[in-house]
């Protein structure tokens, strides 16, 4: 286990945590949002973040502070805590953004981690390189071999206890992804942040997003601290925390209100559109939208900056809360309703659902069928594996009716869509009290009837009927000829 991250609760991929961030002297409990700040910006101050808004934690760009010279000697002199006024742990970036955006830098991990630990950052990051979403794979894979030697430089260098990210890059190829990750678990490093996903975040491809940390969690250990970089928008945590991402930054919050954009966990909105402000934070209790617009023009940017800090934190704490309550996924369902290409993000993250059940609680809170999404949940897959673990008599009746009189049959288990069959017995057992709608979709009855498929497999001797309540012929067609077929609706 890492000494600096310690699990305390999971749903689905997501966890609560305690990363212990030595230097700093505190405890950040994760899922975290690090507020970006412009050393040269000062939209909301750090110690405002830290006493209005709860942060606990924040990042900065160390090769923007090297490269401003004022903002560097102060640095050197009084530290990075002094300069910022920030209680809490302090994450430094190195400049690989840069690098990113315009092909070099002049500074060299050694150098950069070595600046970051003059200056009293807590957590330091080497200058990796961030591959771009598609590039060919000869240039994937040339860069992740720079980058893999990067962090070997990195672990040579004396940072006392200044924690150390590992980054983990790899392009759009999951291979190249996983290996990344199983490269960085392997260093002595602390962090690991899955880089170069803002181009897909930008271009809406959650879809993609998923797969890329899907391959990343692969590879890394389930004890690592996980940065999703990048990913500041309230609207996508959910589905990252599911993912098994622990860290998010944000500078939306600051970019957006310089453009007169408000945050909602569905989306933004033009200040100009709003004729009703649908949040209860400070801001939005003491102003109309006319008031902010009235505002001049640094005003008003403070304010809507100070909006959007609330309602992202405020979706942090709500995701931790779902975790608690082992209904995570249901707030992912809810939020993957919010656009197209979320839908499209929490289908993909249901194409990993074997990858998450490794971590989802075996017992929770209730379990609500609320779209056809839910029958490819990781309770309803773990269901299934365990049917062969049960023991079947010679002849079994499969019902979604009430157990019959009479003794056609040996035993009688229940039908329940989208998990299938189970004994009577496991009906008050999670997942099996779940909450599912009297009309029950095509999905969930698919569910049921690969249930059935699986058990018939796992007792090719047993004699197995099905009774259903006039599940469709396609749906039908996925039960094995073997079983016998009841239905209900003429009963």
């Amino acid at each position: 286990m890492r000494e600096c991250f310690e699990i305390r609760d999971t749903d689905a991929g997501g966890r609560i945590g305690e990363l212990t961030v030595p230097r700093a002297d505190v405890t950040v409990e994760t899922p975290a949002l690090l507020p970006v700040i412009n050393p040269n910006l000062d939209t909301i101050s750090p110690r405002r973040m830290a006493e209005e808004f709860g942060a606990e934690i924040l990042i900065t760009n160390s090769y923007i502070i090297h490269g401003t010279d004022d903002v560097r000697e102060r640095a050197l002199e009084d530290g990075l805590h002094e300069v910022l006024d920030f209680p809490g742990a302090i994450m430094t970036d190195s400049g690989s953004f840069q690098l990113s955006e315009y092909g070099e830098i002049d500074v060299t991990t050694e150098e950069i981690l070595e600046f970051q630990h003059r200056i009293g950052s807590d957590i330091g990051t080497p200058v990796d390189i961030p591959t771009p979403p598609d590039v060919d794979r000869e240039r994937a894979e040339d860069e992740l071999a720079t980058t893999k030697e990067r962090l070997e430089v990195a672990e040579t260098v004396d940072t006392g206890d200044m924690l150390v990210t590992a980054p983990v890059q790899g392009s759009t190829y999951p291979d190249l992804r996983e290996e990344a990750g199983r490269h960085a678990d392997g260093t002595s490093l602390d962090v690991f942040p899955v880089g170069a996903v803002v181009p897909l975040m930008n271009d809406y491809r959650y879809d993609d997003m998923v797969d890329v940390v899907a391959a990343a969690k692969r590879g890394l250990g389930a004890d690592a601290p996980v940065h999703l970089f990048g990913a500041g928008h309230p609207m996508m945590f959910a589905l990252g925390v599911a993912m098994g991402c622990d860290l998010f930054d944000s500078a939306a919050y600051a970019l957006y209100a310089r453009d007169d954009r408000y945050l909602t966990v569905r989306g933004t909105r033009q200040l100009e559109d709003l004729e009703y402000l649908p949040c209860s934070c400070p801001v939005c209790t003491e102003h109309s939208p006319d008031d902010l617009r009235a505002l001049p023009d640094r005003a008003r940017e403070e304010e809507l900056a100070a909006h959007n800090l609330h309602v992202t934190f405020e979706e942090i704490r709500r995701v931790k809360q779902a975790i608690r309550a082992g209904n995570l996924l249901e707030l992912v369902e809810q939020r993957a309703r919010a656009h197209p290409t979320m839908l499209d993000g929490y289908r993909t993250l249901l194409d990993h659902a074997a990858q998450l059940e490794r971590s989802d609680p075996v017992s929770k809170g209730a379990f609500f069928h609320v779209s056809h999404e839910s029958a490819r949940r990781p309770e309803v897959l773990r269901h299934h594996e365990r049917l062969e673990r049960l023991s079947v008599p010679d002849s079994l009746l499969l019902t979604e009716g009430d157990a019959p009189r009479g003794d056609r049959y040996d035993d009688s288990w229940r039908v329940e869509p989208p998990f299938g069959p189970f004994p009577r017995a496991l009906s008050k057992s999670y997942p099996l009290t779940a909450e599912v709608p009297v009309r029950t979709d095509r999905a969930a009855q698919a569910a049921a009837a690969d249930g059935v498929a699986k058990l018939a497999a796992a007792n090719p001797d047993a004699d197995l009927a099905l009774a259903h309540r006039g599940w469709p012929a396609d749906v039908l067609e996925r039960v094995p000829d073997s079983v016998d077929l009841l239905d209900l609706t003429g009963a």
